[in-house]
């Protein structure tokens, strides 16, 4: 890994992983066609306790945002509430029937989530050829996350890197190299799968939440997945890979003269989806309490029309 990496690097390694026309030039789905039927119900004899465990954070005001890009937490109001039915603002209903409504404005981006095939784009273009003029003030036209509405529904893998070296979590900049996942995944007795979604553990979101500080998460130093990775998520031909940091690759960027490279390769040309802000921590003592590291995985997104991302609450069935 020691070849400088450069933006010209980039963009010849989005041509050799790339899967544009794949699957025809008609294709919004990306990687997540190598979850096929036969793949879903292999995935669903996984579960062996019936225990279902969220690997969603919370959304609300306590979240790990803190301007950057212009995300917020979310910010949730109440519509009508006991005060409004104690004020009289509800007696014109008969029968007592008195309620409670709420509503939520956040970016699609600000908690756990995908990111969709229309988030990222470089030289003009996004996955499988379609130009970014596709992507205007009234979102995405193509490439968007409704189309992965059926589900994000297959088999979980958990490769607990912090766990394989006996830590609580990575240091800020730790970069995780194919090498790693590979020798992880052989420490944990599993092996990578065509249209596994990998789940990736650094720790930093134990690290935050144990110091109570979010400082840094967003956008500042962390370990991560290493731009060398693209290889390895393109020839084992998984699905998703998800990360309980706020961008999935290492950061500082191995690449001086561009930003994101994974992103741009693997998201862009390969078609992966992208899944960031992860909370594992009750995944993984699970998966070191009975020593099995792969699930069933369920997290399909809001099929909000045109988005380039989703929140999500992504469940592992055990």
């Amino acid at each position: 890994m020691s070849a400088k990496i450069t933006a010209d690097t980039v963009r010849e390694w989005g041509r050799r992983y790339s899967n544009w026309g794949r699957w025809g030039p008609d294709d919004e789905l990306g990687a997540l066609n190598f979850i096929t039927p036969e793949r879903v119900l292999t995935a669903v004899a996984l579960p062996r306790r019936g225990q279902v465990i969220s690997c969603g954070l919370n959304f609300d005001h306590k979240g790990p945002q803190t301007g950057v890009g212009g995300r917020h937490n979310p910010i949730h109001v109440m519509l009508q509430d006991g005060g409004d039915v104690l004020a009289g603002a509800q007696d014109g209903i008969p029968g007592g029937f008195r309620y409670a409504d709420d509503a939520v404005t956040m970016p699609l981006q600000c908690g756990t989530q995908w990111d969709a095939l229309a988030h990222v784009f470089y030289d003009e273009k996004m996955y499988n050829d379609r130009d970014i003029r596709l992507v205007t003030s009234r979102g995405a036209k193509k490439n968007g996350i409704e189309a992965a509405k059926n589900g994000v529904v297959g088999r979980g893998v958990l490769l607990d890197i912090p766990r394989y070296y006996s830590e609580l979590w990575l240091e800020n900049g730790f970069t995780i190299g194919p090498e790693l996942l590979d020798t992880c995944a052989e420490a944990e007795g599993v092996t990578i799968e065509s249209g596994d979604i990998v789940l990736v553990r650094t720790g930093m979101m134990t690290r935050c939440l144990s110091e109570g500080s979010w400082d840094g998460y967003c956008g500042g130093p962390a370990p991560g997945l290493s731009v060398h990775c693209a290889a390895w998520l393109y020839d084992r031909e998984v699905a998703a890979v998800c990360t309980d940091t706020w961008g999935i690759e290492v950061l500082p960027n191995e690449t001086e003269d561009c930003f994101q490279p994974l992103h741009m390769i693997s998201l862009r040309n390969t078609g992966v989806l992208f899944g960031e802000i992860f909370h594992m921590d009750a995944l993984a003592e699970a998966c070191a309490e009975d020593l099995r590291y792969s699930f069933l995985f369920a997290g399909p997104p809001l099929p909000i029309t045109g988005a380039v991302g989703s929140p999500i609450n992504p469940l592992a069935i055990r």
